[in-house]
């Protein structure tokens, strides 16, 4: 985006020019560094599981009142920059009419999953009118977040696709790879698919009154750079570049891709997601290593340290802020999502901490 389309009000939207938050997403500095936490809205909070206890999670993601209330709960609770969308990044596909359920202690699982030309042919369209009660819970929260930033969120096509072909969680991903390098036509016809339903999801968010969008490729660790480029990237960009005209920042993270990073920009990434193995100037040299611009940048507290004695965890978030000034901005985040056992105590005293500390 340009700094003057950055700088430009959207007619209709709330005026958060002072949020620190989209401030560095835009690449500027704020006040101070802006912190929000992947998976911050969940099993963590014990409000969280009072208000789900009994309730299955897609029903709860399909509930304009329990996504608005999830999703507010860390907002109120850990002081947070912004608010992350509560759902999950199978919602689009149910909405769409695909037989997926979300099984407590395995994940999302696929009643037919997806392995041939036929398949993919039988797959649905996502008709918007499908998302209205999940949109709903965005307007909800539109009007209940006050100056707090909403980020909107789907999954990539890749990931999507692993689930559905692998017919569940997986850690090989043996199917997947298959078919992406046996019926590369299959593939694509399938990761397209998988595109368009993304855009209407993330495009839906957005229009409902979402202030930037997150797109999680979380198993694209999975892949070779060149499976990547070949395979991925043109459907990250496909669902990325679909939602630029809606001039919200966007953010592109997955899980293991710092040989990725490059690729992941290159897809349409205002802000470059980084996970905790991978040092945020490091990041940025990588990035920058061919003469592009310096990049704006999130993370990247490893979470399994939320465990660790409190200088532990102080000393870490120092560095990681010292490291974040490499970059044009910087969102702190963890490496990945809250980890279920984490204190919340724990989390708000990292936000007190991070917020000490100048952008």
């Amino acid at each position: 985006m340009s700094t003057t389309a950055q700088s430009r009000p959207r007619t209709g939207r709330r005026d958060l020019a002072g949020s620190p938050f989209l401030t560095a997403a835009r690449g500027r500095r704020p006040a101070r560094l802006p912190v929000w936490f992947m998976r911050q809205a969940g099993r963590s909070l014990p409000e969280y599981r009072a208000l789900r206890e009994g309730v299955p999670m897609l029903k709860a993601c399909f509930d304009p009142e329990m996504i608005a209330e999830i999703t507010l709960q860390p907002v109120r609770r850990l002081g947070v920059d912004a608010a992350i969308f509560f759902s999950d990044i199978v919602v689009p596909l149910v909405a769409a009419g695909i037989d997926v359920d979300i099984v407590p202690g395995t994940g999302p699982v696929v009643a037919e999953p997806v392995r041939d030309a036929a398949a993919v042919r039988r797959l649905p369209a996502l008709e918007p009118e499908r998302l209205e009660p999940v949109l709903d819970g965005t307007r909800l929260l539109v009007e209940r977040l006050g100056q707090t930033p909403l980020i909107g969120f789907a999954g990539a096509p890749f990931t999507l696709a692993s689930y559905l072909i692998e017919g569940g969680p997986s850690r090989s991903f043996e199917r997947t790879k298959a078919l992406m390098r046996s019926e590369p036509e299959v593939w694509h016809d399938l990761a397209g698919q998988l595109a368009e339903i993304a855009v209407t999801f993330l495009r839906g968010q957005i229009e409902a009154g979402a202030d930037a969008v997150q797109l999680f490729d979380s198993w694209a660790g999975a892949l070779t750079l060149r499976e990547y480029r070949e395979f991925v990237l043109p459907h990250s960009a496909r669902v990325l570049g679909a939602v630029a005209d809606l001039d919200v920042p966007r953010i592109h993270f997955g899980v293991g891709t710092g040989e990725l990073l490059t690729a992941m920009r290159e897809a349409g990434a205002d802000v470059v997601g980084v996970d905790w193995r991978v040092p945020l100037d490091e990041a940025v040299r990588r990035l920058t290593a061919h003469g592009e611009p310096v990049p704006v940048v999130q993370g990247n507290l490893d979470p399994a340290l939320l465990q660790a004695s409190w200088p532990v965890i102080e000393a870490e978030v120092r560095r990681i802020a010292a490291e974040g000034r490499a970059a044009a901005g910087h969102i702190f985040n963890l490496g990945h999502g809250v980890p279920p056992g984490t204190d919340p105590d724990v989390l708000a005293r990292v936000v007190e901490l991070v917020h000490s500390l100048e952008g």
